[in-house]
């Protein structure tokens, strides 16, 4: 890849005075993925029309849209017990400009590769917590006229459906519209540093999330699993092969016949299946499934349109290598969908409940990304599936047209896997899945053959 040129790094604070003072997180804010989660847009060539500078564009829209946003530009505070919360201290977000000698053509199919880091700004997790800033912007010209832009969000701050909300009204403020939906931004209604009130009977607690996922069998520890080599593949999913996979799962026995498996329940299934065969696992082989679940339409009553935060908790379905490969996909759906219909308002509850009792939350933080060996690690033998298919994740116009193509940064530990719905709007989808590189192309040929 061409070199990239950095010109210049701005600190974009809010346009007007925000509130200040100590934010209280969620235990949701506190446990999982935290650190930053990378998302990249491409446009390209503005047309002639569009007189504006891009650079400052962004950066007064930016600055402008934090007044709504304020606790993105702020930073994070290590407490006691593995716990941090949110300083708001209007620090601001980092914005930096750079320029590129390559062209857009260059990427081919814009499958993640190492050369995208240079196209994304980066975090230095060896500076203390309370100098990181929560958002990074880069945006790079190229030499055909094309631009990339590239977020970097924290996950301690925000889930993806409030990643989004924020980029998506700072098109907006760009474009030189109103914002459409003013961010909730009180975590008091998690709970957030607060006592849950009692439960009405005694709550019967079956979080397997917050158990150590499996390890391969004769191994007392993942260690050697995490210094693997990975490699990232996207692959396309059309209409007519996931139909074909729906009507296997829909056809078994395990399908309920009045609602049947969803997208997501039949392609997961399909992939859980496909990297048991892929790693060749024993059939007694244990193995967990982390699914990602949006609980804000599953509480009681719903929390408001607009909440900024993390409304997301990941919930596991486990079973053995042999068993989903010797069964029919509608075995391995219905192991999903089970798990999924389990997260209730009191499921969310009991969870939020455990947590606040914990001594310490780091066992619950995924800290793979700084080089740790501790929290979950959702590689071989297991998998972690996240679903962007309902997130708004396309469109984004800041005045010189939408981009033509949107998605993951670089996401290189094994078994990390996203199902993304194609850019075309037909119903087809794409997996954005790492594995380790000795694992791939046995997946990919169970992944198309297996169909």
């Amino acid at each position: 890849m061409a070199p990239i040129t950095f010109r210049k790094s701005y600190t974009i604070v809010p346009a007007e005075p925000t509130w200040s003072g100590r934010f209280p997180l969620a235990e949701w804010d506190q446990v999982g993925t935290i650190t930053h989660i990378p998302t990249l847009y491409f446009y390209d060539k503005p047309s002639e029309s569009f007189q504006g500078n891009v650079v400052e564009i962004l950066k007064t829209s930016l600055s402008r849209v934090l007044v709504h946003f304020y606790p993105m530009a702020g930073r994070l505070r290590w407490l006691p017990r593995g716990r941090f919360e949110l300083n708001c201290n209007a620090e601001g977000v980092e914005f930096i400009e750079a320029e590129s000698e390559g062209k857009l053509s260059d990427f081919k199919d814009f499958s993640p590769t190492p050369e995208f880091e240079n196209l994304m700004p980066q975090v230095n997790y060896k500076n203390p917590i309370e100098t990181i800033p929560l958002f990074l912007a880069q945006v790079t010209k190229f030499k055909c006229g094309g631009i990339s832009l590239s977020v970097n969000v924290s996950h301690a701050i925000v889930d993806g459906q409030s990643a989004l909300h924020l980029i998506s009204e700072w098109g907006r403020l760009a474009r030189g519209e109103p914002l459409e939906t003013v961010p909730f931004l009180d975590r008091k209604i998690l709970w957030a540093g607060e006592p849950l009130p009692p439960f009405v009977s005694p709550p019967k607690f079956d979080h397997k999330e917050f158990d150590q996922p499996p390890f391969l069998i004769g191994e007392t520890d993942n260690v050697e699993e995490r210094k693997k080599k990975t490699i990232v593949v996207m692959l396309p999913l059309s209409t007519s092969q996931l139909q074909k996979l729906r009507s296997k799962a829909n056809g078994s026995k395990h399908s309920d016949p009045a609602k049947g498996f969803t997208r997501y329940e039949t392609v997961t299934g399909h992939v859980w299946r496909c990297a048991c065969k892929a790693r060749v696992h024993s059939p007694e082989q244990p193995t967990a499934l982390g699914i990602c679940i949006d609980t804000r339409s599953r509480m009681e009553p719903p929390l408001p349109r607009g909440y900024f935060g993390n409304a997301t908790l990941d919930v596991v379905a486990a079973s053995t290598s042999g068993e989903l490969i010797s069964n029919e996909l509608g075995f391995a759906a219905s192991l999903i969908s089970k798990a999924i219909k389990n997260v209730t308002n009191e499921y969310v509850m009991i969870g939020i409940e455990y947590l606040k009792n914990q001594k310490d939350l780091k066992k619950f933080q995924d800290l793979h990304a700084l080089g740790s060996t501790e929290g979950p690690f959702y590689g071989n033998p297991n998998l972690g599936v996240v679903s962007w298919l309902t997130l708004p994740m396309y469109g984004l116009d800041f005045g010189w047209g939408k981009e033509f193509y949107t998605g993951p940064g670089t996401h290189d530990f094994d078994g990390d896997s996203l199902i993304l719905p194609d850019q075309n709007d037909d119903g087809s989808v794409i997996l954005a899945t790492c594995l380790q590189v000795a694992h791939m192309e046995a997946f990919k040929k169970h992944f198309y053959e297996d169909i």
